[in-house]
């Protein structure tokens, strides 16, 4: 194989990818970059008008998006979502699993103790992660079933691999996460055609909207406690930044994996790697 070969791989005009919770801050950086390497990208969302803050950027970009409500968590508007992608791009090639988050409700603290989690805050964690991918994948995976092709993408999670404190309900949804990544991966291969890729990602520590001032402070910037802590168990010592997340993305979307199904691909600076001494 040629570079050329290997750069085409990367191309990915004409081909249409899908992004629940496509106007989160990880998502969004995904989303740029595919437009900008020539897919159309259809970014779903319960909250379209968070797509505001980058959709600008995509303009300028060779592919094209459009922004889509959706709810995850209802199959119907799903099934919607996807008649309107259709509608507009002809297909759909690609799907990421974006959607997801955790509850303060559902975290244990000095003031709330795992015996007194309430249960529909569990129930909540559990159902945007878990049911919140399963029914994506039930849609779209219909249409690759379907065509005999396409990829899903899940966004699952390093506290899959190391529960951490304080987040039992986040953890065990994002375990379920990969561990239905696998299984689908060979139901989809199995049943329907070997053309049907499923992998994750597991993102580490990066700090986004939902977690940034957990891990620092306020009004200073500087590292709470538990930021410091992760830190000094990251060997890359910093956070996540969103495009760390894209090299990874690019290549389980693209040709250049097409012998790859059912991995979950860590990228945490190290943090998994290292025992703390």
């Amino acid at each position: 194989m040629n570079l050329q070969e290997l750069s085409k791989m990367y191309d990915f005009t004409g081909k249409t990818v899908v992004i629940t919770g496509g106007a989160g801050v990880l998502a969004g950086e995904m989303a740029c970059a595919l437009v900008g390497c020539n897919a159309n990208v259809a970014i779903l969302d319960r909250d379209p008008a968070l797509a505001d803050r980058f959709i600008k950027q995509l303009e300028s970009k060779v592919g094209r998006a459009i922004v889509v409500y959706t709810d995850v968590l209802d199959v119907n508007v799903l099934r919607q979502s996807a008649e309107t992608v259709v509608k507009e791009f002809g297909t759909v090639d690609c799907l990421i699993n974006a959607a997801g988050g955790n509850k303060p409700q559902a975290t244990t603290s000095k003031d709330l103790a795992f015996f007194d989690l309430p249960a529909d805050a569990l129930r909540f964690v559990f159902d945007l992660n878990i049911i919140g991918t399963v029914l994506p994948s039930q849609v779209f995976g219909k249409i690759f079933a379907q065509k005999g092709e396409g990829v899903i993408l899940n966004i699952s999670s390093m506290n899959a691999f190391r529960p951490l404190t304080r987040v039992p309900a986040y953890s065990a949804a994002k375990a379920g996460v990969s561990n239905f990544t696998q299984w689908l991966a060979v139901h989809m291969a199995q049943e329907y055609s070997p053309k049907i890729r499923v992998n994750a990602l597991a993102p580490g520590f990066f700090l986004t909207e939902q977690n940034r001032f957990l891990l620092t402070d306020k009004e200073t910037g500087a590292l709470t406690a538990r930021g410091q802590s992760i830190i000094s168990h990251t060997p890359m010592n910093r956070f996540g930044a969103p495009e760390d997340l894209l090299g990874a993305t690019l290549w389980l979307l693209s040709p250049a994996s097409a012998f790859v199904t059912g991995i979950v691909v860590p990228i945490d600076g190290g943090f998994a790697a290292f025992s703390g001494v």
